[in-house]
């Protein structure tokens, strides 16, 4: 056991909610027996107060050098203020690929059965690169950035994952029949990426359609490759498939560093009531830690988030339960 070697993870505990729901996983990822150590940083507004900066200096340092974060979720002010800190982090840090599984846990009642669908979404550019400006008094003007390297690589992510999780079929969504030049790049990309990977279909649905067939039929879909905005909206419709943006996991990735996260709000109104359910960012550490290369911990934190949900006993308030945050967390650990 000594000889073990140590997982070192940048963490973001977050605002609101954030730091009960990441001590939470925190207990269950360590109830695993992988040995961790945590770098543990401030982010947003709480950032400020102490240190002067909404992403501390020593924050990067030490994602430069673990490239693995787990992080909580931070509040965003809306129409001013700071920019958004997970905007901010992909960007800085080129993580070009945001990956959300969204499947049914067991004993979720939904009205949409057997969900089980993978969303790939272009992370750096689009229509949130934050070039804004007002060209006369009362008029907006936002620019939309799209480029050859950026949709190709993301076309790759999604088609070698698609080959590597045995997956069979890439949706790509787009309004190129109104953006014929931004989103009608990002469908040639994609088109010329399908190439090369003869026994994925590939197909193409227009965002508004998209949005109404993944109502109608979500189980016709397998994954969807999309742009930015494209993609954060479908992630939060698709989440609403399955219960909730409690209850998904996402991973945001580069070509050296990963950050998991919640992709919930911080709930400001509930904090410190040990009552928020963890779920969505332990499943997003589970995504950490297969990519860390700790397969056996992910399928056991797997199945035995899975035993309590298919058990329905001990579960929290927001599930219909009566299971406080610490305890649901101890509930998977008995799991375990």
């Amino acid at each position: 056991m000594d000889n073990q070697k140590i997982q070192t993870i940048t963490l973001i505990p977050g605002d609101g909610i954030g730091p009960e729901v990441t001590n939470a996983v925190i207990r269950v990822l360590e109830a695993t027996g992988v040995r961790f150590a945590w770098e543990s940083f401030t982010v947003g507004a709480d950032a400020f107060a102490q240190h002067g900066e909404y992403l501390p200096k020593e924050l990067s340092h030490s994602i430069e050098r673990t490239k693995v974060v787990l992080k909580g979720p931070v509040a965003t002010p809306v129409g001013g203020g700071f920019r958004s800190v997970n905007v901010a982090l992909r960007q800085q840090f080129e993580l070009y690929a945001n990956l959300r599984p969204v499947k049914n846990l067991p004993g979720v009642p939904t009205k949409y059965p057997d969900v089980d669908l993978i969303i790939v979404r272009e992370n750096t550019e689009g229509s949130y690169i934050g070039r804004e400006k007002e060209i006369a008094p009362g008029v907006v003007e936002a620019i939309k950035l799209v480029t050859e390297k950026a949709s190709t690589r993301i076309a790759r992510f999604a088609f070698e994952y698609a080959r590597t999780h045995h997956r069979k079929k890439i949706d790509a969504i787009h309004k190129a029949n109104i953006m014929k030049l931004s989103d009608g790049l990002f469908l040639d990309c994609a088109r010329k990426v399908s190439q090369k990977f003869p026994t994925i279909a590939y197909g193409e649905k227009i965002i508004d359609n998209a949005c109404m067939q993944l109502v109608l039929n979500p189980q016709q879909f397998d994954i969807l490759l999309t742009e930015n905005l494209y993609g954060d909206i479908l992630s939060d419709l698709c989440a609403g498939l399955i219960g909730g943006l409690g209850l998904v996991p996402s991973a945001n990735l580069g070509t050296e560093i990963a950050i998991f996260e919640a992709v919930h709000g911080s709930a400001p109104d509930i904090a410190g009531r040990n009552i928020a359910n963890p779920t969505g960012l332990l499943q997003s550490a589970i995504l950490m830690l297969w990519h860390i290369d700790e397969p056996i911990a992910a399928q056991r934190v797997q199945k035995a988030l899975e035993y309590v949900y298919r058990q329905g006993k001990a579960l929290t308030q927001d599930m219909a339960g009566s299971y406080g945050t610490m305890q649901f967390a101890d509930a998977i650990i008995a799991a375990m």
